[in-house]
């Protein structure tokens, strides 16, 4: 090579070389604060959120708090203090996030609640997520197709189980479940042998496994000595793991019990493979690459100025104001569609959920 010719190469490398975060940079920093990596869920959603991002030209600031609200409220407070033009934020706790957003606010920075709404702030421009009323719809619909409640006169034992009482998306999901399951609690048709009805009652702190588990062992011991459990109502395939754990200890599954009709949520992998297996019904799936290039249309319109597009005004009140939305469709899934749902639209891979 001629030394013009190395010359010339070394200063086009040299130019890719600054250009490329000089690109990066064009757009500025975005920051992303998630909850846990203990859900496979919310490891896909930062995985999905960072590709799109980066896509568009963003620096992305991805940071996972562990369910530890302290953590979570000092990696945006870390953030900030990078200067992140736009905060995207799947809280822990909705309620706790006030003077964290207030910082954001001063600072004239953007912030989108992502999946989970923030609550008692002014501070949130916008928020992305699925209609979560309609989750709890199609829980509850998959529950009483599964006991065939719709047609047979019952009556059908069941349990209810709600999401952790501090994200505001568990009594969405719990209200769109009762608004299909209450008439036939009603009727005698469903139920509920241990009596305990309500999100006070039912609720599971930070959507643990282990805890539904044991609270399915308390009810499974008081309750059903004496008579079969035909279906549970689960917000989330973490718990319904749990739950399924509690009643396959107890011969659930085997010999003249059949496993009772259990719904969830996420389409988490686990689940799907116990759906294929027998043991869990059904599940809800939520498409978070949607999601993710639903917030960073917010992130692109917001930063340049212009009002995102949502497509509801009037359901989220977080206590402080109506938080502008845009709500996706979820999708039931079970053992007639998956493959169609799952494999067909490139989520999973057929190996995956072998």
């Amino acid at each position: 090579m001629s030394i013009l010719k190395y010359m010339t190469t070394a200063a086009m490398l040299a130019g890719l070389a600054f250009a490329a975060p000089a690109a990066a940079q064009e757009k500025g920093l975005v920051g992303v604060a998630m909850p846990t990596k203990s859900s496979a869920r919310w490891i896909a959603d930062g995985d999905n959120m960072v590709k799109v991002l980066k896509e568009r030209g963003y620096q992305v600031d991805l940071q996972y708090a562990e369910d530890d609200v302290p953590n979570q409220l000092s990696q945006i407070e870390n953030m900030i203090t990078k200067g992140a033009k736009v905060l995207v934020v799947a809280s822990i706790d909705g309620t706790t996030l006030s003077d964290v957003l207030q910082q954001a606010a001063d600072q004239k920075i953007k912030v989108i609640a992502y999946d989970r709404l923030i609550r008692d702030t002014p501070n949130v421009d916008y928020y992305a997520t699925f209609d979560n009323f309609q989750v709890g719809v199609q829980q509850a619909t998959s529950l009483v197709k599964g006991l065939k409640a719709d047609t047979e006169k019952g009556p059908f034992h069941i349990e209810l189980f709600g999401g952790s009482p501090d994200d505001n998306n568990a009594y969405f999901f719990y209200n769109g479940a009762m608004s299909v399951l209450q008439p036939l609690i009603d009727k005698g048709t469903l139920i509920v042998g241990s009596g305990q009805t309500g999100m006070d009652q039912v609720a599971t702190l930070r959507w643990d496994g282990a805890t539904a588990q044991a609270r399915m062992d308390a009810i499974l011991s008081s309750t059903y000595s004496d008579k079969k459990l035909n279906g549970v109502l689960s917000p989330y395939d973490g718990i319904s793991i749990g739950i399924l754990s509690s009643l396959k200890g107890v011969g659930y599954g085997s010999g003249d019990m059949p496993m009772p009709i259990v719904s969830g949520q996420d389409a988490e992998v686990p689940s799907v493979k116990s759906i294929l297996a027998g043991e869990q019904y059904s599940t809800i799936f939520k498409d978070t690459r949607e999601l993710a290039k639903v917030t960073v249309d917010m992130v692109d319109a917001a930063m340049s100025g212009k009002e995102p597009q949502v497509n509801d005004t009037k359901t989220y009140d977080n206590g402080k104001k109506v938080v502008p939305s845009y709500l996706l469709k979820p999708v039931i899934v079970d053992k007639t569609n998956w493959k169609e749902v799952l494999i067909g639209s490139g989520y999973y891979t057929e190996a995956q959920l072998k």
